[in-house]
C-alpha cells in the first residue's frame, strides 16, 4: 500500500497537462493580441510621421515667401516705373537692399572670395589664370557664393590663379 500512496502523492503535486495546456494557450493568444495590437500602433505611428512630414516639406518655406511678397509688390512698382529711368533705377536699388537685407535676416551671408586662397568647399574653379605671385588665390568671382548660416548653400564660381611659367633664357 505504501507504492500507492506514493504515486497518489506524485498526482495529486502535479497539475493535470489539460489545465496546462489551457493556461498556456490563453497566454500565447493573449500575447498575440498584444503584439498584433502594438503592430498596428507602430504602423498608425509611421504613416502618420510620414503625412506629418510632407505636410511640413510642403509648407517649410512658407515664411519665408511670406517675407519675399513685399519685395515681389516693389519689383512691380519699379517695372511700372521702367520709362522713368532715375526712379526706376532708385527703384531697382531698393528692391536689391530689401533682398540682400532679408536674407541676411534668415542667415544668408555672400562668400567674401577675392584675394582668398581657394577652397573646394566654398569655391567652384572655373577658370584659372596666369599670374604672378601665389598659385590657387581667387581672382575673380564669376558667380557669388552663399551661406547659411555656417553651410555653403552655393559654392562660388571663381577664376584662380596659376604661377606663371618661366621661360628660360
Amino acid at each position: 500500500m505504501s507504492g500507492m500512496t506514493e504515486k497518489k502523492g506524485k498526482q495529486e503535486t502535479q497539475p493535470e497537462p489539460k489545465e496546462t495546456d489551457n493556461a498556456k494557450d490563453a497566454q500565447i493568444a493573449e500575447l498575440t493580441d498584444t503584439l498584433k495590437r502594438v503592430q498596428a500602433d507602430y504602423e498608425n505611428y509611421r504613416k502618420r510621421i510620414e503625412r506629418d512630414m510632407k505636410e511640413w516639406k510642403k509648407y517649410a518655406a512658407k515664411d519665408l515667401v511670406i517675407k519675399l511678397l513685399p519685395i515681389l509688390d516693389s519689383f512691380e512698382l519699379a517695372l511700372l516705373h521702367m520709362d522713368k529711368k532715375d526712379e526706376h533705377v532708385k527703384g531697382i536699388e531698393m528692391l536689391y537692399g530689401q533682398l540682400r537685407s532679408l536674407l541676411e535676416q534668415e542667415g544668408i551671408h555672400a562668400l567674401d572670395c577675392i584675394g582668398k586662397r581657394f577652397d573646394p568647399t566654398q569655391h567652384e574653379a572655373l577658370l584659372t589664370q596666369e599670374h604672378e605671385g601665389e598659385a590657387d588665390i581667387v581672382l575673380e568671382e564669376l558667380q557669388k557664393g552663399y551661406l547659411m548660416y555656417d553651410q555653403v548653400i552655393r559654392p562660388a564660381k571663381v577664376t584662380i590663379s596659376k604661377a606663371k611659367k618661366e621661360v628660360p633664357a
